[in-house]
């Protein structure tokens, strides 16, 4: 047992990833304490948060010892099963965003039939059982049909693009409940990132762009460039609607495509989100101050840009593990470059960090971040 002394508030995080290790630093400033539950005492968070204790997510006793003397639970992944999340509120905790509103982002299903009922935009959908079910959606919708994992897929796994009915009979061989989609013909993918409060205030950042390499987000443009005002403000009120529906209280991120006949969602996120990650240096409030005042039902921070353009790139695990030997290059050949490690082993195509670059000229700014990225991951030049 632990004999740590909280000192101020305490808001246990469920989970020991990069969201919960980013989050520590404006707990500091906030005065707010972090517990989190992790599985192993090596991961993201557990390596940088003193009050670490190590359980299972799925267990609900394991749950209950760790939200013992916490104001306030919330999340690092949507994997803890909804009934435990449902178990610890009628407990008396205070736990954001509650079962009721994290169930729409952990069964994707569920979620389309809440967002159809709103009105909020969507593509054709059905649940489906078999190949023949997706050959009968495919005959009014059209191919190709987009099957996705009802629970648990994230970073492009559980989603497969079928062409036939035998690529569809394949996806099922993974035994997962699966959902069809009509197949959108986007533009260019974006992101809505809004926050609510217990109470019911709320607050949008910026509308950004989000590019995707193999169904992993590689880079992220804020504000989305070249995105009509009128169009910006549409997706920004789609989130906030969705937020207020569906009761979410602490960060929503609403994954949205641009298509030539407006905007269409494509998937929620309760917790700080990877299209978030700009706003650590380029929003007033970072995401994750954010979300720790809203889940402690604190006024909102104001989500205004500290810069006209802000660029965020991802870094992704290549075969050289020596990252930390190309620190100097990068700090030296642009010291306005800011880096984030997450604490991880390196690994083949796995989110080990992020990079971020602020200025005034788009194309500038991303190349700025493209260079710092490639040659952190590559050891090369762009």
């Amino acid at each position: 047992m632990s004999s740590y002394s909280p000192i101020g508030p305490v808001v246990g995080i469920v989970g020991a990833g990069q969201l919960a290790r980013m989050s520590q630093q404006p707990a500091i400033a906030l005065g707010v304490e972090l517990r989190v539950l992790a599985n192993a005492p090596d991961e993201s968070a557990a390596r940088v948060i003193v009050d670490t204790r190590i359980g299972d997510y799925r267990d609900l006793a394991d749950l209950r010892s760790f939200a013992k003397g916490c104001d306030a639970i919330t999340f690092d992944h949507e994997h803890v099963p909804t009934e435990h999340i449902a178990a610890l509120t009628a407990e008396g905790h205070a736990v954001h965003p509650g079962a009721e509103a994290l169930v729409h982002a952990q069964d994707k299903a569920v979620m389309r039939e809440r967002l159809t009922a709103i009105g909020a935009p969507c593509p054709a959908w059905r649940r489906v059982s078999s190949a023949e079910d997706v050959a009968a959606f495919a005959a009014e919708h059209g191919w190709p049909v987009v099957l996705k994992a009802v629970r648990g897929g994230y970073d492009g796994r559980g989603v497969w693009v079928c062409r036939t009915q035998e690529e569809a009979a394949e996806a099922f061989a993974s035994g997962a409940p699966l959902m069809a989609e009509a197949f959108v013909p986007f533009e260019r993918e974006l992101a809505v990132l809004v926050a609510r409060s217990p109470h019911g205030q709320g607050v949008s950042y910026p509308v950004v762009e989000t590019v995707q390499r193999d169904g992993i987000c590689v880079e992220v443009l804020a504000p989305a460039p070249g995105l009509d005002p009128e169009q910006a403000a549409e997706a920004q009120r789609v989130a906030l609607q969705i937020a207020n529906e569906l009761g979410v209280t602490g960060l929503l991120a609403v994954e949205m495509f641009q298509t030539a006949d407006g905007l269409v969602v494509n998937e929620l996120a309760m917790r700080p989100h990877n299209s978030g990650h700009w706003t650590i240096e380029g929003a007033t409030t970072s995401q994750f101050e954010q979300h720790l005042r809203a889940v402690l039902d604190l006024p909102l921070g104001s989500p205004s840009m500290t810069a006209p353009v802000v660029v965020m790139a991802n870094l992704l695990g290549g075969d050289d593990p020596d990252l930390f030997s190309r620190y100097e290059h990068v700090m030296a050949h642009d010291p306005g470059i800011r880096l984030h490690f997450y604490g991880k082993q390196v690994r083949p195509g796995r989110k080990i960090g992020h990079v971020t670059a602020l200025g005034a000229d788009l194309e500038t700014v991303r190349a700025r971040a493209r260079h710092a990225a490639v040659y952190l991951t590559t050891g090369e030049y762009t």
